[in-house]
């Protein structure tokens, strides 16, 4: 089969040649193609713009949503570090307290490790935005973990600290630690000359010598174990101040309370009077502890003890 050819005449306006173009069938077939090949290229462009641009919407919430999470996840972080900081915080305020108040650290202190970790803000903004955001998810997973050991031990510490403080605060209150009675030391504790005998002895209390009626008050809180008359001591009075620390006020005038009643530092407890086996109106004080007599003296805090007043 013979192959057609096109021919195309240019017929100019003036008197020259005519010129003419000859085209083979083979190249106009690809020129044929070639069109419909851009054409439909054209076609797609157009589609796909038009489109781009409706989703362009779409894609700008998604991003302001991945933004806002982004966000999101960086002010948890900084909650995150301020919870650390009021940790760490806690953590001194435990330590200057149990120095103040001379208690023991905690056995598990060394398990008490340091809160640390990255900062939000550390994370590369050059990085992709899902890239930074699972790094982020992950070190809050670990700085969670982490609080959350270090305020359950906190807890602890601070739990033991109070029963410590407790158990200090009840002390203090059982220790005597003032004068029980307004007068003159008479008598010390420790060996002396008996004015009874004439032979040297040990005077296991302390004597304040003041007029009969003058007011005898506890030293420290206590539970009111003995009243009553007892051989030498006349009128006797017994405390108990827990902790293995005991009191006793003999030869007094009279009582202000009955066995089994609680008292405070500072109550009324009787009067100084003159019975028993005594020289005249006076207060023989003792404090045992745990038994064995002691120097009550070491129990008188007040600038008084040995004066009047």
């Amino acid at each position: 089969m013979a192959q057609k050819n096109l021919t195309f005449l240019l017929v100019p306006d003036d008197s020259s040649r005519i010129k003419r173009f000859k085209i083979s069938g083979f190249w106009l077939r690809c020129a044929v193609c070639l069109m419909i090949i851009l054409f439909s290229g054209a076609c797609y462009l157009f589609y796909d713009y038009f489109r781009m641009k409706a989703s362009l919407p779409g894609i700008q919430l998604l991003q302001n949503q991945l933004q806002n999470q982004r966000s999101q996840f960086f002010a948890f972080s900084d909650e995150i570090n301020t919870l650390k900081q009021e940790i760490i915080t806690l953590k001194s305020l435990d330590a200057r307290v149990r120095v103040i108040a001379d208690i023991d650290d905690p056995p598990d202190k060394q398990a008490m490790l340091g809160v640390g970790g990255s900062r939000a803000d550390d994370l590369y903004a050059s990085l992709p935005l899902t890239t930074s955001q699972n790094t982020l998810v992950r070190e809050m997973q670990e700085e969670l973990e982490h609080l959350k050991m270090a305020s359950d031990l906190q807890l602890k510490s601070f739990q033991d600290l109070i029963t410590s403080l407790e158990k200090k605060k009840s002390l203090l209150a059982a220790t005597p630690s003032i004068k029980p009675a307004a007068g003159w030391i008479s008598s010390s504790f420790g060996y002396r000359t008996s004015p009874f005998t004439g032979r040297r002895e040990f005077h296991k209390g302390l004597d304040i010598a003041a007029h009969e009626g003058t007011e005898i008050i506890a030293p420290a809180s206590g539970v009111v174990t003995f009243v009553g008359k007892k051989g030498v001591y006349g009128l006797l009075a017994v405390i108990d101040h827990g902790h293995g620390i005991v009191t006793r006020y003999a030869h007094l005038k009279e009582f202000s309370v009955k066995h089994g009643d609680k008292v405070k530092r500072g109550d009324r407890i009787g009067a100084i009077g003159n019975t028993g086996r005594s020289t005249g109106p006076h207060l023989h004080y003792e404090v045992t502890l745990k038994g064995i007599h002691v120097n009550p003296r070491k129990y008188i805090l007040d600038s008084s003890c040995g004066w009047q007043g």
